[in-house]
């Protein structure tokens, strides 16, 4: 279902009802800054990396809802202005949907987000939505994604099902940008191994269930990544071209819920076509069906020291069956944090993180998030993202001098 088609059936179906029709606005508008803390190891003659980037970003949500909320339209674009990455500089569509439902069933249909997963430190059974990686390195932003979503709820549990006849390929940083590595990745030579390219129709479906005190779930999804290989190729030696395969992937994802405890848990098993192996392996560039976990608990203190806080404690393994560590990040690593609600006036909380690469003792990262309320519309955030790594065969080493601190100003409305 393409744009022009959601929005004329959509039109149709405000024109022809005649019932009331509520409409809401909201969104916000906001300022970033972000100052990185070193120079870029990718600059050349030609090329100098941003030392910082400041941008203006948007997110209006316009929410129909008719027949007495039987009929519920969603458009919620997204737009950013970069000073410094021209790849940076997007804007993108992130639901424009129809939703409607009956006793135990729900219909979407349109461009819409879903999310997947319990753990805090990466979201390996998350696959539905193509990652913004322009917006954040940490992978939380999503592209939208059309699909055709029917829930069917039943005593035993939830079952989505999802049609996705359309792709979204990854936003990458253009040369100029941070988070990249030292060949920059050509977004415009991507390929596929699909022959529809991003016409091939993906295909998935999710059960959920909650047993006493446990959050179940169960998914499967077959057609194109959303992780895009990084393929090189000797006679374009300067760019890496992003390329596409069709996988399968089953996932499972807990969450147990016992007193002050939240013990987290995911799983997948990924595999490719035989003959996409085979090529690749001839490459020079070997790739495997694999598997991956990250698992791992929170612990929340209510009212430590008589305060008002709640203040969580985070402990998580990542695992990861590929032991090529040029290509995977979260192959043996532990990620500790705590989470701190202030349960004040402002709405304050603070998260910090730090992970661990167990076989590279020189590789961590740190993370702080901090957000605060500014009077009734506006929001402060303060991000800092810490990517150390000594050993050059990591992957993560191409980002060891990409650390930032970041000032945001979002007016809400």
């Amino acid at each position: 279902m393409n744009k022009r088609t959601l929005l004329a059936t959509c039109s149709l179906l405000l024109a022809q009802t005649g019932q009331a029709v509520e409409f809401e606005a909201s969104g916000y508008v906001g300022f970033e800054w972000r100052e990185y803390l070193e120079e870029g190891q990718f600059d050349t003659d030609s090329v100098t990396q941003a030392d910082r980037q400041y941008g203006v970003v948007a997110e209006p949500e316009f929410v129909w809802s008719l027949a007495e909320g039987e009929h519920t339209i969603v458009f919620k674009p997204f737009g950013r202005v970069d000073s410094a990455d021209p790849e940076r500089t997007h804007a993108d569509i992130r639901e424009l949907s129809w939703l409607t439902y009956g006793d135990d069933w729900e219909l979407t249909a349109g461009i819409s987000k879903v999310y997947w997963g319990v753990t805090e430190s990466q979201h390996l059974v998350d696959v539905v939505n193509q990652t913004d990686f322009v917006e954040s390195p940490d992978g939380e932003d999503k592209l939208g994604q059309p699909m055709v979503k029917l829930s069917l709820i039943r005593d035993w549990g939830t079952v989505d099902g999802f049609v996705l006849p359309g792709f979204r390929e990854r936003t990458f940083s253009g040369e100029d940008g941070r988070f990249r590595p030292a060949l920059v990745i050509d977004t415009d030579s991507a390929e596929y191994e699909a022959g529809e390219e991003e016409a091939h129709v993906d295909y998935a479906m999710r059960w959920s269930h909650t047993i006493e005190d446990y959050d179940v779930g169960l998914s499967w999804f077959n057609g194109t990544s959303r992780d895009p290989l990084l393929k090189y190729d000797p006679s374009v030696p300067t760019i890496l071209s992003p390329y596409y395969a069709q996988i399968n992937q089953f996932g499972a994802d807990i969450q147990a819920t016992i007193d002050s405890w939240l013990w987290k848990f995911e799983a997948i098993y990924r595999s490719y076509n035989e003959s996409l192996i085979k090529e690749f392996d001839q490459l020079g560039q070997p790739i495997e069906d694999y598997s991956a976990a990250t698992g791992g608990f929170e612990y929340t203190y209510y009212s430590p020291f008589d305060t008002n806080w709640d203040v969580g404690v985070l402990t998580e393994y990542q695992y990861d069956s590929r032991e090529d560590k040029r290509l995977v990040i979260g192959q043996n690593d532990v990620f500790m944090g705590s989470r701190i609600e202030f349960n004040d006036a402002a709405s304050s909380a603070l998260l910090v993180g730090f992970t661990q690469d167990l076989d590279s003792s020189g590789t961590q990262s740190v993370i702080m998030e901090l957000s605060t309320r500014l009077g009734d519309s506006v929001k402060f955030n303060v991000d800092v993202f810490l990517p150390m790594s000594e050993d050059e065969t990591n992957i993560s080493s191409q980002f060891k001098r990409d650390d930032y601190v970041q000032l945001g100003f979002n007016y809400y409305y």
